[in-house]
């Protein structure tokens, strides 16, 4: 964990190692695995701020898709990534520069072909920033990692 950041990450969350592609725009990315709850959370920096020196939306929509792919893969029990279908935000409030925000997968459905997912971006008062939904699809094809063992920062399979 970084120092500047080791005052405002809460307890239990782990920083995700760089190099697995756009979500690297998040970085430094946390998180938390417990039980059947996926959590990723970000301090707010510099490259995560519009021209308004706020958190960018964009930044929220990746964070709320990240958390919803990661909490069907996690339901699913596999590594695997998934493609998002329909990602849906909703954005309440501003995170400011220096804040803590956290994305918690709350709802989590599995269908035969889909993976539904709901939840909200927390500030770190748990004043909410952002609520989701997110439909991701579960392909039974050959493009996609069917083993569930590829190394991946977002989640791992339960037991």
């Amino acid at each position: 964990m970084r120092e500047q950041e080791s005052a405002v990450v809460p307890e239990g969350f782990e920083i995700v190692p760089e190099g697995f592609g756009f979500i690297d725009v998040l970085q430094p990315l946390y998180r938390r695995v417990e039980g059947d709850s996926v959590s990723f959370g970000l301090v707010v920096q510099e490259q995560h701020c519009n021209s308004m020196g706020i958190c960018h939306g964009a930044v929220l929509m990746t964070l709320a898709d990240v958390v919803a792919a990661s909490g069907v893969n996690h339901a699913c029990g596999v590594l695997a990534g998934n493609p998002t279908l329909n990602i849906a935000v909703d954005f309440i409030s501003a995170a400011q520069r220096g804040q803590w925000i956290q994305g918690d997968a709350e709802q989590v459905s599995l269908k035969r072909r889909f993976g539904f997912a709901s939840g909200t971006v927390y500030d770190g008062a748990r004043g909410i920033v952002a609520r989701f939904n997110g439909t991701i699809y579960l392909p039974g094809h050959d493009g996609v990692d069917k083993s569930g063992r590829r190394d991946s920062p977002l989640g791992s399979p339960p037991g």
